[in-house]
């Protein structure tokens, strides 16, 4: 079952999927989206969520725009989200301030701490950062999908430096996740993943 408390007009979701194809994407695209869903449906099914329509718009625009290398992905996936919504949902009631923020806060994944934001921009923050404890192969196909992507927008050497202190930097953070639903059922399989990644 996927998280969908909210229906999009056909027309709103083929040109959703529209942006996830442009430029083509080893990581980022619809797929993506599709897994971030299915952990917005699993918090759904445990705490819960108090604005679940806001949380499934953020996760559905979160990436929409995605060019390696740049630093404005965030703000041109959140200016298109205002934008589809108050073109396709005008009498949704839905906060379209909120999903925007919720996007711009992917932008500092492993920078916020748990105090830094909300509980529910905690689990949804973490809901995009799963992907950390997946199962070891579904780990190392995002890895190399990340790599894939940057190929030919930034310096090998460049990249693998800046990965693995991303990385590191994660694995010695008190805190993956900024939730305790998040925390409790993937710290142990991330740390695990992030070990195996760095050789240590």
């Amino acid at each position: 079952m996927t998280f969908s408390p909210l229906s999009l007009p056909a027309a709103m979701q083929a040109d959703l999927e529209a942006a996830y194809a442009t430029p083509p994407r080893a990581y980022h695209g619809y797929p993506h989206v599709r897994a971030v869903l299915l952990h917005c449906q699993a918090v759904a099914e445990g705490p819960g969520w108090a604005h679940p329509r806001e949380v499934q718009l953020a996760a559905l625009y979160h990436d929409a725009i995605y060019e390696a290398g740049r630093n404005d992905n965030e703000t041109r996936s959140a200016a298109l989200a205002r934008a589809q919504v108050e073109r396709w949902l005008p009498g949704a009631g839905v906060d379209v301030a909120r999903i925007e923020q919720l996007i711009l806060l992917t932008a500092r994944h492993g920078i916020l701490g748990a105090a830094d934001v909300d509980p529910e921009a905690a689990l949804f923050l973490d809901c995009d950062m799963a992907i950390l404890g997946a199962p070891p192969d579904v780990f190392d196909a995002y890895d190399r999908g990340i790599a894939e992507e940057y190929a030919g927008h930034v310096p090998g050497f460049l990249f693998r430096l800046n990965r693995r202190r991303f990385l590191k930097h994660l694995l010695r953070s008190p805190r993956i996740f900024l939730s305790d639903f998040f925390h409790q059922r993937l710290d142990a399989p991330a740390r695990a993943n992030l070990r195996r990644r760095l050789g240590h």
